[in-house]
């Protein structure tokens, strides 16, 4: 990737230095701006007040030819919601517990300097951004981006009962502690829904995700068909009964979707196998959801609080993602 302008272009980088190397990147990227003839690239930390929309912001407005985002998958939804439609390469720097927007593009995960290189010598692919309203109980609403999925109900909750200090001895494996702090307690709800063609769904549902992206840490594969450059949402309606709903739910996800799927001899077992109810996957390109009562959001791993209405949709093409040099899309 070029820029034309030579010492007058320069690079930014939102970091949350809580979750990254702060001086390592900042050592990295002014390497990388003066062996390429950038001018000084310039630091924007993320805070409490401000996980990232308002300081990128600030870097688009103080002229910056590229935007790196540094941090969680929090930090990457905070940058991503200002970076959205402005065209401006942006670079996403994995460096949180699950990396999940980083996982999907298949980025180098220990490798943050490759990701950074790419600024200077890599190529930029138009990726698809989600944005969900959230209407409250008191009337209000708020609108909001996602690059990975918005979830309502039991995922909502586990993350919630996800412990910070587990996420950081042991990274993306304490979400296992907060399913298991969450399914005791957890109570199926009735919701309304409608996707592109208007008709109307009841079902009564532990949760609803509509993903941009589908692939989870350690391989598995939650949203087999997503795709992150089709325009398209894809939906996954949890609704297990009993026990063995529960062990349904699992083996699709972990041994339909992660393993069979991979393999032409899998993909036939699954042909001729009953249809499995426990999750139902569907896409659309936009979602409405209307709950009985208050229900738990989130927005790729951030607590939102409740709401009693949703609607999520995807906007094609809306994130001008770097890739590094030669890096594979075909599996975007």
């Amino acid at each position: 990737m070029t820029a034309s302008g030579g010492e007058s272009v320069h690079a930014a980088l939102v970091l949350n230095p809580v979750k990254v190397d702060a001086e390592r990147l900042r050592s990295a990227l002014i390497s990388l701006s003066r062996r390429h003839g950038w001018a000084a690239p310039r630091f924007y930390e993320t805070s409490i007040d401000d996980p990232g929309q308002r300081i990128t912001r600030q870097a688009i407005d103080d002229g910056a030819a590229a935007v790196l985002a540094a941090g969680g998958d929090g930090t990457v939804r905070a940058v991503s919601e200002a970076m959205a439609y402005t065209g401006i390469p942006f670079a996403v720097v994995p460096g949180g517990t699950g990396n999940l927007f980083a996982r999907n593009l298949g980025l180098p995960l220990l490798d943050p300097e490759k990701v950074m290189e790419g600024v200077f010598t890599g190529f930029t692919h138009p990726v698809d951004m989600g944005w969900a309203t959230l209407a409250r109980e008191d009337g209000s609403s708020s609108e909001h981006g996602f690059v990975v999925l918005a979830g309502m109900g039991l995922d909502a909750d586990m993350i919630a009962n996800t412990r910070p200090d587990l996420k950081r001895t042991v990274g993306w494996v304490a979400y296992l502690d907060g399913a298991a702090r969450s399914l005791p307690g957890a109570r199926p709800f009735r919701t309304v829904y409608q996707l592109d063609d208007g008709r109307l769904h009841s079902a009564k549902v532990y949760s609803m995700l509509f993903a941009n992206c589908g692939a989870l840490p350690a391989g598995i594969a939650l949203m087999p068909d997503a795709s992150l450059d089709d325009g398209m949402m894809d939906i996954a309606v949890i609704q297990p009964t009993g026990p063995l709903g529960w062990l349904g739910i699992w083996r699709k996800i972990w041994w339909d979707n992660s393993v069979l799927r991979r393999t032409r001899a899998g993909r036939r077992v699954l042909e001729r196998r009953s249809r499995d109810r426990s999750i139902r996957y569907l896409r659309a390109r936009t979602a409405e959801t209307a709950m009985v009562a208050p229900t738990s959001i989130e927005l790729d791993g951030d607590e939102l609080g409740t709401a009693v209405r949703m609607t999520c949709r995807i906007d094609r093409g809306a994130l001008t993602i770097v890739l590094p040099a030669g890096h594979d899309v075909s599996h975007f």
